[in-house]
């Protein structure tokens, strides 16, 4: 993955990358729909607005986000990993742009 951070883009990082026959695969740095990240924070955001009653101060809220991080269902996290072969494949037909993610 490469999002043309600048970190990722430096000479040694290049040169490596080459040596080890690893190829990039390039996308915009702000592709939520590529960011497995992005999406698990979705699902815990959401787990935390189905509470009742919502959290009302910021200790309620880093509780709730506590106790629902431990709740999430590890079906959540995996499909996010195996989605990532079809989320590449919608990505490069649409010509790096919004996928339905």
């Amino acid at each position: 993955m490469d999002d043309n951070a600048r970190p990722h883009r430096a000479a040694i990082v290049d040169d490596f990358l080459e040596s080890e026959g690893i190829a990039r695969m390039e996308w915009s740095a702000y592709s939520s729909d590529l960011n497995r990240i992005e999406n698990l924070w979705d699902a815990l955001g959401r787990s935390v607005c189905r509470r009742f009653p919502p959290p009302a101060t910021l200790r309620d809220l880093e509780t709730a986000l506590q106790e629902e991080w431990r709740f999430l269902d590890s079906a959540v996290v995996d499909h996010l990993v195996t989605s990532m072969i079809t989320r590449c494949t919608l990505y490069i037909k649409v010509r790096s742009s919004h996928i339905p993610y």
